[in-house]
């Protein structure tokens, strides 16, 4: 029985991942809609099509289904599609804040299956700007780490008018004015840097620190929220200290 267990518990594993990845897949196809809608198909013209593009390519989206999604969004051959962008507000276990942002063709649905999720999962509604408040807009770019240096990484970014390089798991994390993520960007390519994604987020100005078992409480409720389809992004303001990061990493 100890075979047909693993195989089972694999099998499992396997139908979770090919689900996040579908729904990873979708929430990249409706940013690439929204940007061709917004800014136009031409890929090289508009820079936040190019930048959800580049996302979903390094995602191993395929490029027929990017081909379509630009040419949804662009409302070319017919085919329109029509997205509204809406942000909640939340509060999470440890007093931390939850912004939500949602990109769905049906409002009534996003409020009821975010309101659901929040509450079934330890947090509350809040107020519009009870949280926001602690959040400002800005560029975060995340450049690869290989075949570069930091300090490389550094002057580049810091050139070109970033705030802020700090390591990242996947190489560097880069924080810019919203304003002057293309600008960044566009410098690191020219210097050679390869990036993993270039993305508008909210970044909060006062962060809350969590011992490992309320954060994996936190980190529960914003799996929840990031099932939803209508759910892009989740934004929060928790802080983990490494002894606390060593020891969730331990579990998994």
């Amino acid at each position: 029985m100890s075979g047909h267990s693993k195989w089972a518990t694999t099998k499992h594993k396997k139908a979770v991942i090919d689900a996040k990845r579908a729904k990873s897949f979708a929430k990249l196809i409706k940013n690439i809609e929204v940007a061709a809608r917004l800014g136009g198909p031409d890929v090289q013209g508009n820079p936040t099509l190019y930048d959800a593009v580049q996302k979903a390519k390094k995602t191993s989206v395929p490029n027929d289904n990017i081909d379509r999604a630009i040419k949804r969004g662009a409302g070319i051959g017919g085919e329109a599609v029509e997205y509204t962008t809406i942000m909640y507000e939340a509060y999470g276990q440890g007093g931390t804040a939850l912004l939500i942002e949602c990109l769905t063709d049906n409002k009534n649905r996003a409020a009821a299956d975010v309101r659901t999720a929040v509450t079934r999962n330890g947090g509350n509604m809040a107020d519009p700007g009870s949280v926001s408040f602690n959040f400002e807009r800005k560029g975060v770019i995340i450049a690869s780490g290989e075949g570069t240096t930091e300090d490389d990484v550094m002057m580049t970014a810091l050139e070109a008018g970033a705030q802020d390089v700090q390591p990242h798991p996947d190489g560097f994390e880069i924080v810019t004015e919203a304003s002057d993520m293309v600008a960044v960007r566009q410098a690191l390519q020219a210097g050679g840097i390869d990036y993993e994604s270039a993305d508008a987020a909210f970044v909060p100005n006062v962060q809350v620190p969590l011992d490992a078992d309320t954060a994996r409480k936190v980190f529960k409720l914003i799996d929840a929220l990031e099932d939803l389809d209508d759910v892009q992004n989740v934004f929060t303001n928790l802080d983990l200290s490494p002894e606390v990061q060593k020891e969730l990493q331990d579990e998994d």
